[in-house]
């Protein structure tokens, strides 16, 4: 998914980039912790498993139509005067099997068909591989005080992370970011984009301002504002 259609689906304006970007600003004046906003449109390639869908429905196509040998083979012939190929029905079942699985496979990328067709434990999984490897390159693990959170969203697998570095886990329970991740999650389902981020980053904002108040130097260490995420390659 190219960057411009996964903004199109966020719907996100530049307004609502520079809203969400002012409020990380504001909600990290009033602590020494630091946030990071990042989407992606997807956490992993999944080839494999849009692959094993299509084989099976083009399996699926074939149990379908052996029912039906003789029908086809009467239509051959009627297009053959006499001595029609044998070869000509193995060719025309391998023909469709082969075409059902080409259909079956680039349908199986259609964001809503993936959701389908891959395992939700693999879902899963991938949001949180690389939810973990953004928050390694983005910097966020390397604070001062080891007091970044990174907000992570996964667009085709509808999934949230709250990653929380050392310094926070221990005065931070995981509950408590998890809360804010389900609230993230059910506004982007509604379409609210734009509030969905304003929202979670002020109330990440709140928690952290509690166990991590400002100090007379408060340096800005991660560049603010929300992350678009287009390469999911390991």
């Amino acid at each position: 998914m190219k960057y411009k259609t996964l903004i199109k689906k966020l719907r996100l304006g530049d307004a609502d980039f520079k809203a969400i970007k002012d409020t990380v600003a504001s909600a990290e004046a009033k602590t020494t912790g630091e946030i990071a906003v990042a989407v992606t449109a997807e956490s992993g390639r999944y080839c494999f498993w849009e692959l094993l869908a299509a084989d099976f429905f083009g399996v699926l196509v074939l149990i379908c139509m052996l029912p039906f040998a003789d029908k086809i083979l009467a239509l051959y012939h009627r297009l053959y005067w006499q001595n029609e190929p044998e070869w000509i029905l193995p060719l025309f079942f391998i023909i469709s099997c082969l075409a059902s699985v080409v259909i079956a496979f680039y349908a199986a990328n259609i964001p809503a068909v993936d959701r389908l067709v891959i395992p939700r434990s693999v879902r899963r999984t991938c949001v949180t591989n690389r939810a973990f490897r953004y928050f390694a390159e983005s910097g966020v693990y390397d604070t001062a005080e080891h007091s970044g959170i990174l907000i992570f969203v996964s667009y085709m697998e509808r999934q949230v992370r709250i990653v929380a570095d050392s310094g926070i886990s221990k005065h931070i329970s995981q509950d408590l970011w998890n809360l804010i991740a389900d609230e993230l999650a059910e506004n982007l389902r509604k379409g609210e984009s734009a509030k969905a981020f304003t929202t979670a980053i002020e109330k990440c904002g709140e928690l952290l301002a509690e166990n991590f108040p400002p100090h007379e130097e408060n340096p800005n260490e991660i560049s603010d504002g929300l992350v678009i995420l287009e390469d999911a390659e390991w």
